[in-house]
């Protein structure tokens, strides 16, 4: 190689790492698009937009909501994997995104890889519940009578492989019971077929199970997390009604597509846990049933990679067919 075009070489090379770091430096210059992969109005749209709003006043520009739901979340995913990792294009992806990499044989991302995780927003138990005049009264009358029966109790759930099936499949093998499993498209018609008796249970974020509690038109017989949910704090976790060590969460996180520099991860990560901090973004968190949950980017992976290995490890032991 000549001295004119090793010369030339690093001057190209110290040019393009400028042009990076003029480019991090610059960031944001226009506004950013927030995909998620779930319906408008949903608690995924309204964490997004919570953010999104929060985000946007703290770095200056607009962020973007852009609803694409589709095939459990795993199409808007599929396209943010595909996306520019140059800070414009982020993603909200919900617990679902682990059972999602559990159930799906073959998706257009892999989970982990092709995503630069920025940190978890929020942390969210699940809330069982029957009809309002059932005579059971409790988990462990739950249990108890899932035992007695030779026919299955029956529950409902938004689908097969959501983090509803897989946390109640889940239930069931460390009590050792089976309960039948009712898959609907969506959340608003378990609850209907639930209050007119035609499931025995039913599982579902805080979201819209803790108001229909408090007004009795729903019996919650226990929550799943590992304490007692703040807006129900009389009905116990599951774990205290018996079954030791039952804790379950879902969570909404950032993220972005893999490569995103590290910079704009880190900015983003100190934006998210600023904001989280803010008593009117708690509010309006709690007001849907979620608690501000920061993390590390380090922290958030791990948190995606246990699940996917919990929820595997469910699937196989209660033989769902994988998709």
């Amino acid at each position: 190689m000549t001295k004119l075009t090793r010369r030339a070489l690093l001057a190209g090379l110290s040019a393009s790492i400028a042009a990076a770091a003029r480019a991090d430096t610059g960031w944001p210059s226009h506004p950013i698009t927030l995909v998620h992969g779930w319906p408008p109005g949903g608690p995924t749209d309204i964490v997004s937009r919570i953010v999104a709003n929060g985000l946007s006043r703290r770095l200056g520009q607009p962020l973007v909501v852009d609803a694409r739901p589709g095939a459990a979340g795993t199409t808007a995913a599929g396209h943010v994997a595909r996306a520019a990792p140059d800070g414009y294009t982020l993603i909200a992806i919900p617990g679902g995104h682990a059972s999602a990499a559990a159930l799906y044989q073959k998706l257009p991302y892999r989970a982990i890889e092709d995503f630069s995780l920025i940190s978890m927003v929020a942390e969210y138990p699940f809330v069982l519940a029957t009809y309002a005049d059932n005579t059971i009264r409790s988990v462990a009358e739950l249990i108890a009578v899932a035992r007695s029966r030779k026919t299955p109790l029956l529950y409902g759930t938004p689908g097969i492989g959501t983090t509803h099936h897989l946390l109640v499949e889940l239930l069931a093998q460390m009590v050792n019971v089976k309960f039948q499993h009712v898959p609907y498209r969506g959340s608003a018609q378990v609850v209907t077929d639930l209050i007119s008796k035609r499931l025995d249970f039913m599982v579902d974020p805080p979201t819209l199970l803790a108001n229909l509690a408090s007004e009795h038109a729903l019996r919650a017989l226990g929550v799943t997390g590992a304490r007692r949910f703040f807006g129900l704090p009389d009905v116990p976790t599951i774990s205290e009604s018996g079954v030791a060590g039952y804790t379950v969460t879902s969570w909404q996180g950032l993220a972005a597509p893999a490569g995103m520099p590290a910079s704009i991860v880190g900015r983003l990560n100190s934006e998210i846990a600023a904001l989280l901090q803010e008593p009117s973004v708690i509010e309006q968190l709690r007001k849907v049933g979620n608690e501000p949950a920061p993390s590390s980017p380090d922290a958030f992976k791990a948190r995606v990679a246990a699940d996917i290995e919990k929820w595997v490890g469910v699937v196989a032991s209660a033989d769902i067919e994988r998709i």
